[in-house]
């Protein structure tokens, strides 16, 4: 079983969210950033897929549509790594909180509905500690796709799993694929312990479990910035 980076020593604690394309976590973990950061503490955050070391790869891969499973995997992977090296592990050490929007278990979920073997991608991220409080939103696969509908016009080639074969009809393709994507996270909620959050709940109300459960779980105050 992986140590959460508590068991493991480290005076800093790692907040990870997770979910579908469109759940919202992005929008709850914004929020808890801006409530930790008005408190006074500590606080770093990083999202999935934003190193700088490959980032401009994954872009111009998708663009080409040259990206199989196992690139997809390979490159998401160097991603966290990199992150995972160069800025979540020093700040942990350092005694901050971090807030991660995606972590490994992103990779757990799609790299396998995308047919990877399950074990080979665990074994990709075997060198990272687990999250010391991971939040999942599970919404509705109709309100997931509304709420992305919301913000523009169409749903993108990837998060709609069109490269998967599963229906030429986007919407289609985007039901399967985060459906099926959904499936692995809940086989997953009880062996990794998530918090599951009802993101079909107003954003308020999610907000409010939030921050119950990050305050009742990690000891704030002592990440508090000091004082000059």
């Amino acid at each position: 079983m992986m140590k959460t980076f508590a068991e493991l020593g480290f005076p800093g604690r790692l907040i990870a969210v997770e979910g579908l394309d469109g759940s919202g976590k992005s929008t709850q973990i914004y929020l808890l950033k801006r409530w930790l950061e008005l408190r006074g503490l500590k606080v770093f955050f990083s999202e999935w897929n934003s190193s700088e070391l490959v980032k401009s790869a994954t872009s111009k891969g998708k663009k080409m549509t040259l990206l199989t499973p196992t690139t997809f995997s390979l490159i998401h992977a160097t991603d966290f790594a990199d992150r995972y090296e160069r800025q979540l592990v020093p700040l942990l050490r350092a005694g901050y909180l971090v807030l991660c929007d995606r972590f490994f278990f992103t990779a757990f979920a799609r790299d396998v509905v995308r047919t990877c073997p399950p074990e080979w991608v665990r074994g990709l991220y075997s060198f990272a500690a687990q999250p010391d409080l991971t939040f999942f939103f599970r919404a509705d696969l109709e309100v997931s796709l509304n709420r992305i509908l919301d913000g523009r016009p169409e749903l993108k080639y990837f998060e709609a799993g069109m490269d998967m074969g599963f229906s030429n009809d986007p919407y289609e393709s985007f039901r399967i694929f985060q459906g099926r994507i959904l499936e692995q996270y809940l086989a997953m909620s009880r062996e990794f312990n998530f918090n599951v959050i009802d993101a079909n709940e107003t954003v308020e109300t999610q907000q409010a479990i939030v921050r119950k459960l990050v305050a009742d779980r990690i000891n704030l105050p002592s990440f508090a910035l000091q004082k000059a």
